[in-house]
């Protein structure tokens, strides 16, 4: 007499199936050759899709963080997660105040980037470059500011 599987055995070995199969598909797609997953800060990206003023905000601050991780030697992404807290599964690189100048000096570069495209006006321009000079950093990391705290 043969045992028969049991169903969550079943289950188990049809995902497999389906994971090696999904993997198989990509790699013959050119998965492994499309190159790194995720995108060098310092080299300029493809320009970011839309119009108004969401989307223009939106290329300001990507620009901006892409400057601050460039000019930290590190990825967007890595930055992002250092804002968080500290924890012991993951120690912060760098301190509050390398970080602070960092993410200013992306901001300021990614202001005039904006005006130079034309994405914003030079009174605006002349405005942003302030408030990102005056801004508390920190308190924007943490959430803990209103648009109204930011304009004097």
């Amino acid at each position: 007499m043969t045992a028969r599987p049991t169903s969550a055995l079943v289950i188990l070995l049809a995902l497999f199936v389906a994971a090696v199969a999904l993997v198989a598909v990509e790699l013959g797609k050119g998965a492994a050759s499309s190159g790194p997953t995720v995108a060098n800060p310092c080299k300029p990206r493809a320009p970011f899709p839309g119009s108004g003023l969401d989307a223009t905000v939106q290329r300001i601050v990507l620009d901006g963080l892409d400057g601050a991780a460039c000019s930290l030697r590190t990825t967007r992404e890595e930055l992002v997660l250092s804002l968080g807290p500290e924890s012991d599964a993951r120690p912060r690189r760098w301190d509050e105040h390398t970080i602070e100048v960092a993410i200013r000096s992306g901001l300021r570069r990614s202001v005039d980037e904006a005006e130079r495209r034309g994405d914003i006006p030079p009174l605006i321009a002349r405005a942003a470059r302030r408030v990102v000079a005056d801004a508390p950093i920190d308190v924007l990391i943490r959430g803990g500011i209103r648009l109204s705290d930011l304009i004097p």
